[in-house]
């Protein structure tokens, strides 16, 4: 038992780093990450033995955030431009920081399924499978968001003007 503990702390910096890259708020990203932590939890059965927990526990993640997103447009909230400014902007003193604030935002601006694969593939270093593992999707799909998410990043960081890619259903 206390090995399974050990196992599961060692992941919580890598599910704490995309999930703030996910909300980009450390507040929130510490709450998905409780959460995340506690549905793992609530779901270990006795005699049960995960092959990966790593990916287990971004999946867990990965749903737990979409979970959130999904109730946040059911119940969605207009909110004042100054709230949103004093969230979002923050001064920059250093070229590499004005560096990431711009990746930041640009991350932001990809749409959600792309923003997932840079972040899993690309942040996080997992593997094609693992990352489709996590989200639920074949490898040449991982794949393909990947690299519409890496010309979209590209893009954006050069300020060329994103392509207008609409969702395909």
């Amino acid at each position: 038992m206390a090995e399974a503990e050990t196992s599961v702390l060692e992941h919580i910096p890598g599910l704490r780093r995309y999930a703030r890259a996910l909300t980009g708020d450390p507040a929130e990203a510490d709450d998905l990450v409780q959460e995340c932590l506690s549905r793992a939890l609530a779901r270990r059965q006795k005699g049960s033995e995960i092959r990966n927990l790593r990916a287990y526990l971004f999946a867990i993640l990965h749903n737990a955030h979409v979970d959130r997103l999904n109730e946040r447009q059911r119940w969605s909230y207009n909110l004042t431009d100054e709230f949103l400014e004093s969230r979002l902007s923050r001064p920059a003193s250093q070229t590499d920081r004005l560096a990431l604030r711009d990746l930041a935002e640009a991350l932001e601006r990809l749409p959600e399924e792309q923003r997932q694969a840079v972040l899993l593939v690309g942040y996080e270093g997992m593997s094609y499978k693992a990352a489709a593992a996590v989200m639920d999707v074949p490898i040449g799909t991982i794949m393909s968001r990947l690299s519409r998410g890496r010309e979209a990043l590209r893009r954006l960081t050069n300020g060329a003007p994103m392509a207008n890619l609409r969702k395909v259903q």
